[in-house]
C-alpha cells in the first residue's frame, strides 16, 4: 500500500460491463444481488482489490494490468468475498468503504483524460487519509482469515460453476512476485500467512473438489484480453505499450493498445487507422466507435465524432459515459438543437449515475440560456468533486434565478443544506 494516496476511481463503460460480467456468477452464490453490488476500478498500480461493506468491490488497475486471465481475476474477487462471508473485519470494511466513497473523485477513460473546453480539475482529486484505513484492513487478516477466505472463495467459484484453479494461476503469479522477499521471512515471526502456505492449501482444497475440470461458466477471455489492452493502452507509457504489445503484433487486444496509445501521444492518423481495422474485424463492438469518436473528436471533426458515438450508443445501450462524450461533442458543434440533445443525454447518464464529468458538461449544455440551472449544474459537480464552498456558492445562485417548485431549486437547497462531516 502506498503511504499516501493520489488516487481516483476510472469511469469507463467497457471496463465496468466486463468486470460485473465476471463477478456477478459469484455475487449470485455469495446472496448479494446484482442491483446492489457495484464494481469500482481504482486508478493505482498496486496488485489489489477487496470488498468493502459487502456490496462494493474495489479492484485496482494494476490488478487487472497484471493478472493475464479472467479466471485469475475471478479467485481474486472469490477470496475477497470470502472474507466478506466470513465476516473479517467487518467495522473496518464499512468504515474503508464510506471513507473511499466520500474521498474519490472519477476518472473518465477516453475523452475524460483530454483537457476539454477548460473543464477546472477534473479527476485530480486525492484520496486524503483513507490509506492508512485500508493498509489496516490489509494487515489484519490472520492466517485462520486468509486460509478460510481461501477455502469460501474456493467454494464460491465451484459453485458459481467455475473453475477453481484460477486461485493456483493468481497464487503462483503473487509467489513469483513475491518469492524472493518471502524466502527471507521467517514463517514463525508473523502473523499473516505466506503465498507458498496459501498456494499448498488450495492446492489441498480443489483437489477435493470433484469435476474441477468441467466448469460450466466460461468467462469471455476475448473481451477480458480488451479491457486489459485498453487499460495499458491508457495508463501506461508509450514505450511500455509498444514492449507489451510490438508493431509485429496484430491481434484484437494489440491493435487496440496502440490506438489509444497513439491517441494519447497525438498520432491521430495512425490511431484511426488502428480503430477502423478494429472495426472492419469487429463490426458490432461498441467500444472501438467509442474510441473513434474520440480521435475524431481530438481531430476536431465533430459531424464524424457524433456519427461514431451514435454508432456507439446504437451498439450499447444506456451508457452513461458515451452519452456524456456524446453530449460534450454536441455543445461544442453548437449547432441548433445540439445543447437541448446535450440536455437530454446528459440527464439520461445521471440517471445510472452521478459522474462530475457529465454535470459539468451539462452545465456547459445550459449555458447562458438558463443560468439557475446551470448554476444548479455546477453545484452538483462542485460537490462530487469536494469543493463545498463552490457548491454552496452556486446553489444560492441557482436558488436566486430558480423557482421555489423548481426540482434544480429544491436540489439546490439539498446541497445548501450538506454538512461535511
Amino acid at each position: 500500500m502506498h503511504g499516501a494516496w493520489g488516487a481516483t476511481l476510472i469511469n469507463d463503460t467497457e471496463t465496468e460491463r466486463m468486470m460485473a460480467e465476471l463477478v456477478s456468477p459469484l455475487a449470485d452464490v455469495a446472496d448479494i444481488s446484482n442491483d446492489r453490488l457495484k464494481i469500482h476500478i481504482v486508478r493505482d498500480d498496486d496488485f489489489n482489490a477487496f470488498v468493502a461493506g459487502g456490496d462494493d468491490v474495489y479492484v485496482y488497475t494494476g490488478l487487472l494490468k497484471q493478472i493475464k486471465t479472467p479466471g485469475a481475476l475471478q479467485a481474486v474477487i472469490a477470496h475477497e468475498l470470502g472474507h466478506t462471508l466470513g465476516g473479517h473485519m467487518a467495522q473496518m470494511s464499512q468504515r474503508m468503504n464510506a471513507e473511499m466513497k466520500r474521498s474519490m473523485l472519477i476518472q473518465a477513460l477516453g475523452i475524460g483524460l483530454m483537457v476539454v473546453g477548460g473543464n477546472p480539475s477534473l479527476g485530480a482529486g486525492v484520496l486524503a487519509g483513507s490509506s492508512g484505513v485500508v493498509q489496516q484492513s490489509m494487515l489484519a487478516f490472520t492466517r485462520d482469515e486468509e486460509r478460510i477466505a481461501d477455502n469460501m472463495g474456493v467454494n464460491l467459484m465451484c459453485e458459481a460453476g467455475l473453475d477453481p484453479n484460477g486461485f493456483i494461476t493468481v497464487l503462483e503469479q503473487m509467489r513469483d512476485m513475491t518469492g524472493v522477499l518471502e524466502s527471507k521471512i521467517n514463517p514463525n515471526r508473523i502473523n499473516h500467512p505466506l503465498t507458498t502456505e496459501r498456494l499448498a492449501n488450495v492446492r489441498e482444497q480443489i483437489a477435493q473438489k470433484k469435476d474441477t475440470k468441467k466448469a460450466t461458466n466460461k468467462p469471455d477471455i476475448d473481451g477480458y484480453e480488451l479491457v486489459r489492452a485498453k487499460l495499458i493502452g491508457y495508463l501506461d507509457s508509450f514505450e511500455h505499450v509498444l514492449e507489451m504489445y510490438p508493431y509485429t503484433d496484430k491481434s484484437n487486444p494489440a491493435l487496440y493498445a496502440r490506438a489509444i496509445a497513439n491517441m494519447r501521444g497525438g498520432n491521430l492518423d495512425m490511431a484511426r487507422i488502428g480503430t477502423q481495422t478494429l472495426i472492419s474485424r469487429m463490426p458490432n463492438n461498441p467500444y472501438f466507435y467509442e474510441l473513434l469518436g474520440d480521435i475524431e473528436y481530438q481531430f476536431g471533426h465533430y459531424d464524424d465524432s457524433i456519427v461514431s458515438y451514435e454508432k456507439a450508443l446504437e451498439l450499447a445501450g444506456d451508457a452513461p459515459q458515451i452519452q456524456t462524450a456524446l453530449a460534450l461533442v454536441l455543445t461544442e458543434r453548437k449547432k441548433a438543437d445540439d445543447n437541448k440533445r446535450a440536455i437530454e443525454l446528459a440527464k439520461r447518464a445521471l440517471l445510472h449515475e452521478s459522474a462530475p464529468l457529465t454535470y459539468w458538461v451539462l452545465a456547459r449544455a445550459y449555458g447562458d440560456n438558463d443560468g439557475g440551472r446551470y448554476a444548479w449544474a455546477m453545484a452538483e459537480y462542485s460537490m462530487l468533486i469536494n469543493k463545498e464552498a463552490d457548491a454552496k456558492k452556486y446553489a444560492k445562485q441557482a436558488q436566486k434565478a430558480l423557482k421555489k417548485n423548481d426540482a434544480e431549486y429544491i436540489k439546490a437547497g439539498d446541497i445548501l443544506k450538506h454538512k461535511s462531516k
